[in-house]
């Protein structure tokens, strides 16, 4: 390959995690003060968006990258510019508590860290980012710069997972389709390929056909979240032209302003 995935890696590590705006210990520590009793999440009577906690989870990390797009690039990249962006446009907004979050390590132990950082941070809402892939079985081969890749052109879209095992499971289907309705009033369409029988264990229940927002019991950050919970697969980076896409800071904005929208209508219901 002309560009190996260990100095990709190294490269997303060493220049993006230098700029992380995490969730910092003296925060969970005033967190904490204000939380329900015996450490348990209370879903607020109001949503003031100044004191509103949003978890902006980035997926994977730089040792457990997820998917590598069609030209050879880690999904985490994708996933944290994209993130990173959502949390400027939330800030912007009057989320001032939006917080950015990022973890390090392997993809279990990974999993367990985020969750337990936005449960130690009492968010409100758990936001995870990620980009998505097909199932190996409908990866076609091609070459990209010199390098061997995979792609699938076969499907494109975003897509919106919430867990039927989630606590806040009712609050975290209502922001996945507000999500869902300001992304489609962008021109944005959604993935139907999930609940094909070709997606195999992938295959999932459909909740919202308007929106594309399928249920995914299984998810550790969507089930053991104490907070409302959504998971956005913002594109498919194995497309060859919604990866370029995705790469635009078109798309880009498109996406990061829908999630704002969204948040804003949950929170003007919720006064």
């Amino acid at each position: 390959m002309g560009r190996s995935r260990s100095v990709i890696v190294g490269l997303v590590a060493s220049i993006l995690l230098s700029s992380l705006a995490t969730l910092g210990s003296s925060e969970a520590v005033a967190a904490r003060k204000t939380g329900g009793p015996n450490g348990k999440q209370l879903s607020p009577a109001r949503c003031e968006m100044p004191k509103f906690r949003i978890v902006v989870d980035v997926g994977h990390t730089p040792d457990s990258y997820g998917a590598l797009s069609a030209r050879n690039d880690p999904e985490f990249g994708f996933n944290f510019r994209l993130a990173r962006l959502i949390t400027a446009k939330l800030r912007s907004e009057g989320f001032a508590e939006a917080r950015l979050l990022v973890t390090d390590g392997k993809a279990r132990p990974s999993l367990l860290k985020r969750v337990g950082a936005a449960n130690e941070g009492r968010a409100d809402l758990f936001l995870s980012i990620h980009h998505d892939s097909v199932p190996d079985k409908l990866l076609e081969i091609w070459e990209f710069d010199g390098a061997k890749s995979h792609f699938s052109d076969r499907f494109s879209g975003h897509s919106l997972f919430v867990s039927q095992q989630n606590p806040r499971f009712a609050t975290s289907l209502m922001l996945a389709r507000m999500i869902g309705r300001q992304l489609k009033e962008q021109g944005l369409r959604y993935a139907s390929q999930y609940t094909l029988p070709v997606m195999g264990r992938y295959r999932r229940q459909l909740l919202d056909k308007d929106v594309g927002v399928y249920r995914y019991d299984g998810l550790v950050v969507l089930s053991r979240t104490r907070s409302a919970a959504v998971l956005l697969e913002a594109g498919s980076i194995v497309n060859r032209d919604e990866e370029m896409e995705m790469n635009s800071a078109e798309r880009q904005e498109a996406v990061a302003g829908a999630v704002a929208a969204a948040m804003r209508e949950f929170c003007d219901r919720r006064i």
